[in-house]
């Protein structure tokens, strides 16, 4: 049985990491983020990025929504759409951390909409998941054609 996952409103979802950036502790870096993921069971669950004086104890918003999913929904939950945005107008995809960790979850066409510079200007694209994270960490990688790559 397939499951059918929801449609995508990508800007309910930009609105609802709106809101929740409103919600971001950010006093050191003043840098303000939100995120909402859409899970395939049809909810919406937002974070927002909690700053820690160390920097590296910081968590970001994508991470924050992630954990809350699982909290509220459990360990099966799937992300079939992913928004972030800043209150900073600047650019802000996921990092490296937040890619990997949304890897578990999201499957590789899912919708992933952040801030970019475009032209000169800060506007949201929206890419699918892979090519976010092309390659990420997986214990069970597969061959990647390397033959094919010309490397040794």
């Amino acid at each position: 049985m397939e499951i059918e996952e929801p449609a995508v409103n990508t800007q309910q979802l930009v609105n609802a990491a709106l809101d929740v950036a409103q919600q971001a502790y950010a006093p050191y870096s003043g840098f303000r983020v939100g995120a909402a993921l859409l899970l395939t069971n049809g909810e919406t669950v937002t974070g927002t990025n909690v700053e820690n004086v160390s920097y590296g104890l910081t968590i970001c918003a994508e991470r924050s929504a992630l954990v809350r999913a699982v909290a509220i929904f459990g360990p099966e939950i799937r992300i079939a759409a992913v928004a972030i945005v800043n209150l900073n107008d600047a650019p802000s995809p996921p990092c490296g951390a937040c890619r990997q960790v949304l890897a578990e979850f999201i499957g590789p066409e899912s919708p992933v909409t952040f801030p970019a510079l475009r032209s000169g200007a800060i506007a949201l694209i929206t890419l699918p998941f892979r090519e976010l994270l092309p390659h990420g960490f997986d214990l069970n990688l597969k061959d990647l054609n390397l033959k094919d790559r010309n490397l040794k």
